[in-house]
């Protein structure tokens, strides 16, 4: 039974774009593993930008100073 966790800050993904995700994930474990979909598990879990920490700082701190993970 794959279980996959998607971890991601809440910054407005959509309804749409998360069942993009749940869906191309699904279909890639099935691709590559041969693993039946109907015991394929993906979860999405959204972080305040407050409780996620990149290079020492609060991400909310970083967008704030205009500093994004592929700026740095």
């Amino acid at each position: 039974m794959p279980y996959v966790k998607i971890e991601l800050t809440r910054e407005g993904v959509t309804r749409e774009q998360k069942q993009q995700l749940i869906s191309g994930i699904t279909n890639l474990i099935t691709e590559v593993l041969n693993k039946d979909p109907h015991l394929t598990h993906v979860v999405i879990q959204e972080v305040e930008l407050n409780d996620w920490g990149y290079a020492g700082e609060q991400v909310s701190v970083l967008r704030e100073k205009g500093i994004t993970a592929d700026k740095k």
